[in-house]
């Protein structure tokens, strides 16, 4: 695929996220925030990694807490192990989905797990969204990631 200049606008923030590099945009006309990119770009050589939803919960399934700033963190360090299996870190995230039951704190969620998800440069993309419900009862987040990483 041929790699073309888009006829808008863009401010191009570029950082590197874990050993590669991935481009993070936040084009003109479309909100900027500190806290989240709009598009990455992804070079052709790396290897994607998925990891699927993660909750507050423990090696058993039990959730760790009811306080949502617990299940936070566990969920953030349950999707750490997983990108470990796969060779990959929290540095080679380059998005994020978290879902926070409507009964939650999102302040406290979000001030719970922000110190782990910040990285230097351009932030991550972020989808977040406020659900009635998650499929693990009781759990109050749950967060998804998607990262990449290149052979060394």
């Amino acid at each position: 695929m041929r790699q073309s200049t888009p006829p808008w606008p863009v401010s191009v923030t570029a950082g590197i996220i874990g050993r590669m590099d991935i481009s993070l945009l936040s084009p003109s006309g479309l909100v900027s925030s500190p806290a989240f990119s709009h598009v990455a770009i992804v070079p052709p050589h790396a290897t994607m990694i998925y990891v699927g939803g993660q909750n507050g919960v423990d090696d058993t399934g039990s959730l760790v807490s009811d306080d949502v700033a617990e299940q936070s963190v566990r969920a953030v360090e349950n999707a750490s192990a997983a990108l470990e299996a796969a060779g990959a870190s929290l540095a080679d995230v380059f998005s994020w989905t978290v879902l926070i039951d409507t009964s939650a704190d999102l302040g406290a969620a979000y001030g719970a797990i922000a110190p782990r998800l910040a990285r230097n440069g351009a932030p991550a993309l972020v989808t977040a969204a406020r659900v009635a419900g998650l499929g693990v009862p009781g759990a109050l987040i749950e967060v998804s990631a998607i990262a990449a990483i290149t052979p060394d």
